[in-house]
């Protein structure tokens, strides 16, 4: 598996620092590295920024001095940035965070590399916001930013009814009529949209979906959630019988509404799907199932999108909101095509979309095929073989494997656990790295899970299995962001494999196509196939909107996912290319950060707030 360009221009070396040979003030180092920094920010002139950032250095701003999501690497560009940004966002009143874990304090993230981070709270002319710093010296032993992160986190005069300032949910009266009304008459009201058209229309009413739809409307943003299935949650729900969550309860909240204390560590499927529906009836979630979206054109001159809706009654309905929201799914439109041969296959054959369970197919001593070796497809071929099948897997090139007993606790070491900050703080630190040089730590996590699992890996190994660690050996996370897959965090078929249970065979060139009782392959061998499960992937979320929407909109669009020039996702949670067109997803984790980022660009937009033009 070779690295693309961009992968390659976005491998980074950490700096190494100086011995440190006496005890370090951080606070006092911090306090006054900061204080300095605002007085260069508010002179408006940026050439001093070189006294307090490394030539190689890092700014990662998210909707905090601009609407995007940005990241700007090496301090010439810094420079540019800030001027170009600054004079309009007027970041100041920064202070740093006094107490807790994120207070300033020095610490050794690996071997060679020292630095003080802090987080810090600051003000812009529009809002107020959060950020982190990592400082460390230079060989003069002047301590500079190696990175700095700014996020929006509200804005001035529209901040969220939440703790102190909640609603006293008192009974105002319906328009025209005579009487107060009570919560049961307004919520029906509301979710009808007798009153008013929805500001913005979502679809899909999975974790994405009402993770933005919870933002909007804390931030009084109204929001209609349209899904095709019959309840919420059913995204989940219909999904093969033995899905469990990959990722810890304490790393999968949502927004507003953490899991219970007692939550399962890893959430089987159809319990998460129940939770979903709890979510949205306890958040006021206005959803209409059974609805799907039609059609779809947008007014430049109105900046009003006109939406037609098929509801449960196979009646037409037509919407005109303001922004239309995809959150449809990363994994929506599978990624398979018709393979030579496969009309005459007498077996079964279908993608891993569309798994259910093996115990609806008579498999007992049959030969079963699962063309692919990502999470999907190792669940699919152990459900199989739990149900007498045997199994041959298919792998074109090597695979991250990571178990969930020792990999992923060490993954999430120190965040996201029941120990660690509040849930806002560590989304806000863990998402303070550039994903570049994120990656690079992710390298060295991975080497010492890889230590840690090494007699495991070796017997994939031995049993014919390809490992792969992702670009650079960034492990799970890179291959994440970058691919959306090519991973298995495994949670036991891992040891059928190591077991010669189930049987792997490398075909590097793939599949050429069927005969009527077996799969052939590229290099002409052939598997005794009576099912064939296509685990291949899925397309880019932009091929939904082609195939929903059609061109004209989808044209318009950039592909999701993946890193662009700068090192941030593409597309996702941040402008798409299309006027007022937004893509949400990702797994639950980044939907519930990443959707606050999102509805403030929203509700800025609503506000008639702009971005600062660019300064010539």
């Amino acid at each position: 598996m070779t690295m693309s360009h961009l992968q390659n221009r976005l491998v980074v070396d950490l700096p190494v620092s100086p011995k440190v040979t006496s005890p370090v003030d951080a606070c006092g180092i911090s306090q006054h590295w900061i204080k300095k920094l605002e007085t260069v920010l508010g002179s408006n002139d940026f050439s001093h920024l070189s006294e307090l950032f490394h030539p190689e250095s890092w700014w990662r701003d998210a909707i905090a001095l601009q609407w995007d999501l940005r990241t700007i690497q090496n301090l010439d560009r810094i420079e540019e940035f800030i001027k170009q940004y600054q004079p309009n966002a007027m970041l100041s009143s920064c202070r740093l965070q006094g107490d807790g874990k994120y207070r300033p304090t020095f610490d050794t993230p690996v071997n060679g590399l020292n630095w003080i981070l802090s987080m810090f709270f600051f003000e812009t002319r529009l809002g107020r916001g959060t950020g982190v710093f990592r400082l460390t010296q230079d060989n003069a032993g002047v301590w500079k930013a190696f990175t700095m992160y700014t996020s929006l986190q509200e804005l001035k005069g529209f901040e969220e009814p939440l703790g102190p300032r909640r609603v006293p949910g008192t009974s105002p009266p319906v328009p025209g009529a005579l009487k107060p009304s009570t919560w049961v008459e307004r919520r029906q009201r509301q979710l009808e949209f007798l009153d008013e058209e929805p500001t913005a229309l979502v679809v899909g009413a999975g974790h994405s979906g009402l993770n933005i739809a919870a933002r909007l409307q804390s931030l009084g943003v109204s929001c209609l959630i349209i899904d095709k299935n019959e309840r919420i949650g059913d995204n989940w729900r219909n999904r093969y019988r033995v899905l469990v969550t990959h990722d810890p309860a304490e790393f999968t909240h949502m927004a507003y509404l953490p899991f219970p204390k007692n939550w399962p560590q890893f959430t089987p499927k159809d319990k998460l799907g129940d939770w979903l529906e709890t979510y949205a009836s306890v958040l006021e979630l206005n959803v209409w199932t059974s609805t799907s979206i039609k059609s779809a054109e947008y007014d430049t001159e109105k900046s009003e999108w006109t939406a037609v809706v098929i509801q449960k009654n196979g009646n037409e309905k037509t919407l005109r909101p303001r922004h239309l929201i995809w959150c449809t799914g990363h994994t929506a439109e599978p990624l398979s095509t018709s393979l030579p041969g496969q009309g005459d296959f007498k077996g079964t054959v279908y993608h891993g979309i569309d798994h259910q369970d093996a115990s609806l197919y008579d498999v007992e001593g049959k030969n079963v095929v699962v063309v692919g070796t990502g999470n999907s497809g190792h669940d699919i071929a152990e459900d199989f073989y739990q149900n007498g099948a045997k199994v041959t897997m298919i792998q074109r090139s090597g695979t991250y494997v990571v178990t969930t007993t020792k990999g992923i606790p060490i993954l999430h070491s120190g965040s996201h656990n029941e120990h660690s900050p509040p849930t806002e703080q560590v989304d806000i630190v863990t998402q303070s790295l550039p994903i570049p040089v994120f990656f690079k730590f992710c390298a060295c996590v991975t080497d010492h899970i890889a230590s840690v699992e090494r007699e495991h890996l070796d017997g994939l190994e031995k049993a014919g299995f390809k490992l792969h660690y992702g670009p650079n050996g960034g492990g799970l996370i890179q291959l994440y962001y970058t691919r959306g897959g090519g991973y298995y965090i495994d949670s036991g078929c891992s040891q059928l494999i190591i077991d010669g249970k189930i049987k792997v065979k490398q075909s590097p060139e793939g599949i050429a196509g069927f005969k009527p009782h077996s799969l052939v392959l590229k290099d002409g061998s052939e598997l005794k196939a009576d099912v064939v499960v296509l685990a291949t992937g899925y397309r880019n979320m932009r091929s939904s909107v082609h195939k929903v929407l059609g061109d004209k909109i989808a044209d318009q669009c950039r592909d999701v996912w993946d890193l662009d020039e700068e090192g941030e996702i593409n597309t996702m949670w941040r402008p798409s290319g299309h006027p007022r067109f937004w893509f949400m997803g990702g797994n639950l984790a980044l939907c519930r950060i990443y959707s606050k980022f999102l509805a403030l660009q929203i509700k800025a937009i609503e506000e008639g707030f702009t971005p600062a033009p660019p300064t010539t």
